[in-house]
């Protein structure tokens, strides 16, 4: 059976992803002076101005300001209203409320005593999603990692000049076609990327495709009839936060699968490892991707839900779509059996109380071997139920 599906990634300079940079850079850079810190920074930057708001409890010290700036000018805006020295910085930070707070230091479950790890309980209620598959090499749908690679790409050469004329915001979209669940082809590669306003739309057409598409898409999934929309608008001089407003956790799909499967709602970035919308969702990629490579799914869906203050999760469900080689639930039990679903013990497994989010937020929280939540040191272990 022939479908299509499409995903598509943003670059850094894309005013959305500004705003998850500067948020996670800003918890970064608590996280150094305080591993303890709590947080959830957001930003909203519009055409000269950009807004810092949200909670933080923590010992460090932190000129935020100083921090955006130089996130800012990281990216590469040098230039325009929203250029790093003269954009306009508005800071609104608070702490964290002593309720949620609460919930967070002494779940409803250790009131009576209990574990150490039962002593953290979720930062709020929720569902979190993982997902898996077999279609590349880091176990993720293709259309998403193309579009991750495209976007990248384009950065890079920006910075590193082979491409000077380019400017930080950009958006990139790939429809693979697929025979049942193989991927085939790519049909629709769709590029859009802020331009120097003397350069012509056929340079850009041109050298897009030979220095952004090829090497990254591979030639095998290339024919005569794929279609290539490169700047469709015609003109994109204007751009980043200067043409369109941006704020923190806008691009959740792009963060995450790229549509292939469900998401819980939460975003990711500026939330520190407590909030279970970010290390619950890092830990369910952390258990597809393991079940997966063991051999026990060629596909699968992991939901794990939440309620505030409670260590553990109130439901584990996993779908494989037909392709486990145990029943569904049969998994879910492996699941809740091998890997430790409470706070504390996602946060000590994933290491996640180090300085590591500034590196996700920008082309996609999985699929990448920079994290550790895309280890398969379980594999091994899992395999054993396949007998």
């Amino acid at each position: 059976m022939k479908r299509f599906f499409t995903s598509e990634s943003v670059t850094e300079g894309h005013p959305d992803k500004v705003c998850d940079r500067i948020s996670d850079g800003i918890l970064d850079e608590l996280l150094r002076q305080d591993e303890t810190t709590r947080g959830a920074i957001e930003c909203c930057a519009a055409y000269n101005t950009l807004f810092i708001t949200g909670e933080v409890t923590s010992k460090a010290a932190v000129n935020y300001e100083e921090v955006a700036r130089k996130v800012i000018k990281e990216i590469g805006y040098d230039f325009g209203e929203f250029a790093y020295d003269r954009c306009k910085v508005i800071v609104e930070i608070h702490g964290q409320s002593a309720d949620i707070a609460l919930g967070v230091d002494s779940s409803m479950e250790n009131k009576a005593g209990g574990e150490a790890e039962d002593l953290l309980g979720a930062g709020d209620q929720g569902m979190m999603f993982g997902y898996a598959c077999r279609e590349t090499e880091e176990l993720m749908p293709l259309p998403i990692v193309l579009s991750h690679k495209l976007a990248y790409r384009l950065t890079q050469v920006r910075k590193e000049g082979i491409l000077p004329y380019l400017r930080p915001d950009g958006k990139t979209q790939v429809t693979v076609e697929y025979d049942g669940k193989t991927p085939v082809r790519v049909d629709t590669i769709v590029v859009s990327t802020q331009h120097d306003g003397d350069v012509s739309q056929e340079q850009i057409a041109s050298d897009v495709k030979e220095w952004i598409v090829k090497g990254i898409v591979p030639d095998a999934l290339l024919d005569g009839n794929t279609k290539y929309l490169i700047n469709p608008t015609g003109r994109f001089e204007i751009g980043g936060p200067e043409g369109d407003s941006g704020l923190t956790g806008r691009k959740i799909v792009v963060d995450t699968y790229g549509g292939r499967c469900p998401h819980g709602g939460g975003a990711f970035s500026g939330k520190d490892c407590t909030k279970v919308d970010r290390s619950a969702a890092y830990m369910a990629r952390y258990i597809c991707k393991n079940v997966v490579a063991a051999g026990l799914a060629d596909e699968m869906q992991l939901q794990i839900a939440y309620a505030i203050g409670v260590a553990r999760p109130v439901s584990v469900y996993v779908e494989t779509f037909g392709t486990g080689k145990l029943p569904d639930d049969v998994i879910a039990e492996v699941v809740k059996k091998e890997f430790d679903l409470r706070p504390a013990a996602i946060i000590k497994k994933l290491d996640l109380r180090k300085p590591v989010y500034s590196q996700t937020a920008s082309y996609g929280h999985f699929g990448r071997d920079a994290f550790a939540w895309e280890r398969t040191d379980k594999a091994e272990q899992l395999k054993s139920y396949a007998k």
